[in-house]
């Protein structure tokens, strides 16, 4: 058993916001909880290939849309929602306030990984 302090874990500046880390690999848990801030007015073109992600929103609003435009899924808090077959997706902050997100990864992080976010494709880890 044993606690972590949000303002004591590794945090890292993934491209449109940052990631508190509370779970990594290390732990020996089997999966990664992170505390994720997405900047207001920022669209993340993102991919989890080797991990598959569950992020519950806090405070905030925004929308995850799939790769092809096909499905959006509102983000508000109370509102979890799961990339479960490896989605390439875009993760939209509105523009007026940040979104506040608790992610689960599975395979777990190892804690350091940050997105590429260029227009050549979407990013991964």
């Amino acid at each position: 058993m044993f606690t972590r302090e949000k303002d004591k874990v590794q945090t890292v500046e993934w491209g449109n916001g940052r990631s508190s880390r509370l779970l990594t690999e290390s732990d020996g848990m089997g999966f990664t909880v992170a505390d994720t801030l997405v900047r207001a007015g920022t669209k993340s073109r993102l991919q989890y290939r080797r991990h598959l992600e569950a992020c519950y929103c806090i405070s905030g609003r925004g929308e995850v849309v799939s790769a092809d435009g096909s499905k959006s899924l509102a983000i508000e808090p109370g509102v979890l929602y799961a990339l479960d077959e490896h989605d390439a997706h875009f993760l939209i902050a509105d523009p007026d306030t940040d979104l506040h997100l608790i992610s689960v990864f599975n395979p777990p992080l190892r804690g350091d990984e940050v997105h590429s976010l260029d227009e050549s494709g979407f990013s991964h880890y």
